[in-house]
């Protein structure tokens, strides 16, 4: 049983026995130390994981998508814009696009 391997000191200050499993837990601690202190320099090989650039990578491809609707949405409404701007000029001589070739930098043109 493992809590037969403790001492019977207290809750708080309750350490394992000495014996062969104490001895491996503290090679195992001095290592993983030493494994720290080695690759600290290298701490950013740690810091991407597959995981997170997985996430990103979707993250980064929604935004693209979502971006690229906006972007159609917006052509759709110029194309309409134009086509209503056209289809006002047929019908009206006087129409915006035709009082706006007028103006030129907020000159008025036409009285020139």
């Amino acid at each position: 049983m493992a809590y037969t391997q403790f001492t019977d000191d207290g809750d708080e200050n309750s350490r394992l026995k000495p014996s062969g499993n104490r001895d491996r837990l503290v090679d195992c601690m001095e290592e993983l130390v030493k494994y720290t202190v080695i690759m600290r320099p290298r701490f950013e090989l740690f810091g991407d994981r597959f995981s997170e650039r997985k996430e990103r990578k979707a993250k980064l491809a929604k935004e693209t998508v979502d971006a690229d609707k906006t972007r159609e949405a917006a052509t759709k409404a110029e194309e309409m814009e134009i086509a209503g701007m056209g289809a006002g000029m047929q019908s009206n001589g006087d129409s915006k696009a035709a009082r706006m070739a007028d103006n030129v930098n907020g000159v008025n043109v036409a009285r020139i």
